[in-house]
């Protein structure tokens, strides 16, 4: 055994990821349509989405709510999760990616679970019930993420979960000369959620980094 922790590298990342559950024909298809439609090809690694599909089934949630549906991809992941009886809200800004994502859930195996709200996050949260939600996943505009921050703490039952993606800020996160807004705006965040005390978490290295954090009763 040792006290220090293991770097990292591309070729661990690589390693984890030929030992994860292979992704499906689906959401490959989808990924391929969605580059063919002039979607954004951002969305979580495959090895991040199974890992989040593992960490859901054992916590058994029954509300999801998801900022950021982009194409869909990590809603189906999630979706694939859900306790018997169980639904995911997803909000999308943008009114093309919110068609091409509906489209894409009603012909996967989640179909009917999924519900696809288009609007603005900051503005679509407020009107979901407070200490509703099991998860939530924030994955949209960084700039907003403290205020995302601040309606999750609002709808989360005590005990559930928060998934924040690219806690890594694109790679960026440490680069010192880095002055892009989104990655200031997840540097400020990433600080903001380490130090508050409703929430108890970590950061996995997986993809471009993830927030696992729990909602303190």
């Amino acid at each position: 055994m040792s006290g220090s922790s293991t770097v990292v590298s591309r070729e661990l990342f690589d390693y984890v990821a030929a030992r994860t559950h292979a992704e499906d024909p689906f959401l490959k298809e989808l990924k391929a349509a969605a580059i063919a439609a002039e979607i954004p090809a951002i969305w979580i690694a495959p090895e991040q989405g199974a890992f989040m599909e593992v960490l859901l089934r054992s916590a058994k949630p029954q509300l999801i709510v998801e900022v950021g549906t982009l194409a869909g991809y990590s809603a189906i992941c999630m979706a694939r999760a859900l306790e018997d009886g169980g639904r995911l809200i997803s909000l999308e800004v943008s009114e093309k990616h919110a068609d091409f994502a509906r489209e894409w859930i009603s012909r996967s195996d989640v179909a009917g679970l999924i519900e696809v709200r288009q609007g603005r996050g900051v503005d679509l949260m407020p009107a979901i019930q407070a200490e509703t939600v099991d998860v939530v996943f924030l994955d949209a505009d960084k700039q907003s993420y403290a205020l995302y921050l601040e309606e999750a703490r609002r709808i989360l039952r005590p005990g559930g979960l928060l998934l924040v993606d690219n806690a890594f800020a694109f790679g960026q996160l440490l680069d010192e000369a880095c002055e892009d807004p989104s990655v200031e705006a997840i540097r400020a965040f990433n600080d903001k959620l380490a130090a508050d005390p409703d929430f108890d978490g970590v950061i996995v290295p997986l993809g471009d980094g993830l927030w696992v954090a729990r909602r303190l009763s």
